[in-house]
């Protein structure tokens, strides 16, 4: 028998507030200094979806939206802004539900989600100054330079993650969910592994980098805790390059739709 795994998640001290052209190498390796920590080969640095975004610019003034004549119908039956309904027209490929509060859409990254992710909470907006943060236009290309950027300062590859709280069919609750990714497998593929008595998996897939980014996100907070960062030490799976995209099922077989 092997020897049991062991993961550790530490979430990062020293994150200031993320502003757009932030170098997020920088703050993650400043932020490790200051944790007492230093990266080891296949360590996964978390990324909330929020800091991404602020670094990269993704704030959008809602009084420079004009709303068209279709946000203007759906924000009557959702009870929105309908500049905000705009906005998520506009990052979405498609419209699956429509209640008071939420917008149900397949967002232009390919998964589903309410609001197209787009969110008002912990971005330092006022009454005077309405804003909303829009999901990262390649989360995994940011997440592809991030990692190049810290293996060039620090000569260790990682993997990197980007997560966001993302609700469920049929399950109340969001849950920490991988939108971009580099570095580790987004799908693992179990089948043919033996169980414990020798016969093959049949149908075993682990959706490995939502799991991580699930238990990341209790370790970040969701409301006032200020750690948008984690380092997960120990994945006990072996690394292999992956992207988000194949965490996401094919609408063709998606039975939820």
């Amino acid at each position: 028998m092997s020897a049991p795994a062991e993961l550790t998640l530490r979430a990062l001290d020293g994150v200031p507030l993320v502003k757009a052209g932030d170098d997020l190498t920088g703050i993650i390796l400043t932020a490790l200094a200051e944790s007492g920590l230093a990266l080891q080969a296949g360590d996964v640095v978390v990324l909330a979806q929020k800091i991404v975004s602020k670094a990269e610019g993704c704030l959008v003034e809602l009084s420079t939206i004009e709303p068209s004549a279709r946000a203007i119908e759906i924000g009557a039956q959702s009870d929105k802004d309908p500049r905000v309904v705009e906005l998520i027209l506009s990052e979405s490929d498609e419209v699956l539900r429509i209640r008071p509060g939420a917008i149900i859409v397949a967002h232009r990254l390919g998964f589903v989600a309410a609001n197209a992710g787009i969110d008002q909470s912990n971005i330092g907006n006022g009454e005077e100054d309405e804003r909303v943060l829009l999901l990262p236009r390649d989360p995994d290309g940011t997440c592809d330079r991030i990692r190049d950027d810290l293996k060039a300062r620090t000569g260790i590859d990682i993997a990197v993650l980007i997560i966001d709280s993302i609700g469920r069919a049929w399950r109340n609750g969001t849950v920490g969910t991988a939108i971009g990714l580099s570095g580790m497998a987004g799908l693992l593929d179990l089948r043919t592994k033996p169980d414990l008595f020798g016969r093959p998996l049949k149908t075993s897939e682990l959706g490995l980098a939502d799991e991580l980014a699930s238990a990341a996100s209790l370790v970040m907070g969701q409301s006032s805790e200020g750690w948008p960062i984690v380092l997960a030490r120990g994945v006990p799976y072996a690394r292999r390059e992956g992207n988000a995209h194949e965490l996401i099922r094919p609408k063709e077989i998606d039975l939820f739709r």
